[in-house]
């Protein structure tokens, strides 16, 4: 599987990676900075010094990023939501939280905490500059930074879903209609109309001959109006799944297979000969484990056959569990949560199936139709 990101490391458990256009916008933010913004701000510096202050800026800027995304996990972490990991990327960062905050307070604090950093910073950065102000170069990027995290947090403060002044009005209209769902629906409508308004201001600037600047504007309208469309299709979703069981939705596609079945065998006979892709390990009458396509592909080829699928499964006490009783969107939202792609499905401490994302989409078609 090919990896969306640069690996950067851990903090707090969290998982940091680089998404791959983080390095196109540090290096057009360095030639921004370094072309522009010094050499007129800051006359008579050699050009070097141009282009490591750029650099240096750029750094600096998405490290500010991701103390603000980290501001917003290390209060999910407290009210107990899994964080998945932090990505920075062209419109700076994003943190994957696991799950749907438990409360509107909850929600409120998660959301508010991100700019909470963001001004932080901005008043660290302006207090600082009278201590460096004999260092001409030091004093412009401090001054810089100062000025960049004051404007993320009035541009994150608008109320428009899925910015954080979004899910901090999503957080207020949940608290005062009782439902997350309606809350949820009247933010993301908000965010679009905010998202159109990005987009207009962004055609007048080009029409204007602020090509550059109008078309980055443009491009975020329409990066925040897709963001805020996906969450109504979300929303969409959970409608039409409410009340809905995993036993109606899960397949019999995940077929059982005896644990000395060899990897060699389960290929040929199975996976080649009938497209199958994910297996129930069994022994005797009992499921003791899953095996999957994946699985497989982590044992080296000349070993498939001397290597049985009992020895490469995955043991059943290692894999989340669905109850059939259980709703397709709590199911869906463990499998989100957890980062797998199918769960087998009990009744009565007795696997009687697999529920994988494709059965859930296939689920969802027949739903719209059944409502068309």
């Amino acid at each position: 599987m090919v990896r969306q990101d640069v690996p950067l490391g851990r903090i707090l458990g969290i998982p940091i990676g680089l998404d791959y256009s983080w390095f196109l916008i540090f290096g057009l933010l360095t030639w921004m900075l370094a072309g522009s913004y010094y050499p007129s701000e800051f006359t008579g510096w050699p050009p070097l010094l141009y282009w490591l202050a750029g650099a240096a800026t750029a750094v600096m800027l998405f490290v500010s990023v991701l103390l603000h995304e980290l501001g917003h996990s290390v209060v999910a972490l407290r009210y107990r939501i899994p964080v998945r990991s932090i990505t920075l990327f062209i419109f700076g960062g994003v943190a994957q939280i696991g799950a749907e905050p438990p409360s509107a307070v909850a929600e409120f604090f998660i959301a508010i905490a991100g700019p909470l950093v963001s001004l932080a910073l901005a008043g660290l950065f302006h207090a600082v500059q009278p201590m460096v102000s004999g260092m001409e170069a030091l004093w412009g990027v401090v001054k810089y930074l100062a000025y960049i995290n004051l404007a993320l947090v009035l541009f994150n403060l608008i109320p428009g879903y899925p910015l954080d002044g979004g899910r901090v009005f999503r957080a207020i209209m949940w608290a005062t209609t009782g439902s997350m769902r309606r809350a949820t629906v009247i933010a993301s409508n908000v965010g679009r109309l905010f998202a159109l308004l990005f987009i207009a201001v962004g055609v007048w600037q080009v029409l204007n001959g602020n090509f550059g600047g109008g078309l980055w504007v443009a491009f975020i309208g329409w990066f925040l109006d897709s963001a805020a469309t996906a969450q109504l299709q979300q929303v969409r979703f959970q409608g039409l799944l409410r009340g809905h069981k995993v036993a109606q939705a899960m397949s019999d596609r995940c077929a059982a297979v005896p644990g000395s079945l060899t990897l060699q065998q389960l290929v040929d006979e199975h996976i080649l000969g009938g497209s199958q892709r994910c297996f129930l390990v069994t022994r005797g009458q009992e499921v003791v484990g899953l095996m999957t396509l994946h699985r497989i592909k982590e044992v080296p080829r000349p070993q498939w056959a001397t290597t049985s699928a009992a020895e490469a499964m995955i043991p059943l006490e290692r894999l989340k569990l669905i109850d059939a009783d259980a709703e397709v969107w709590a199911a869906l939202q463990e499998m989100d949560r957890d980062g797998v792609n199918q769960l087998p499905v009990t009744r009565d401490r007795r696997v009687i199936g697999m529920l994988t994302r494709e059965d859930v989409i296939g689920f969802l078609r027949t739903l719209r139709e059944l409502e068309a």
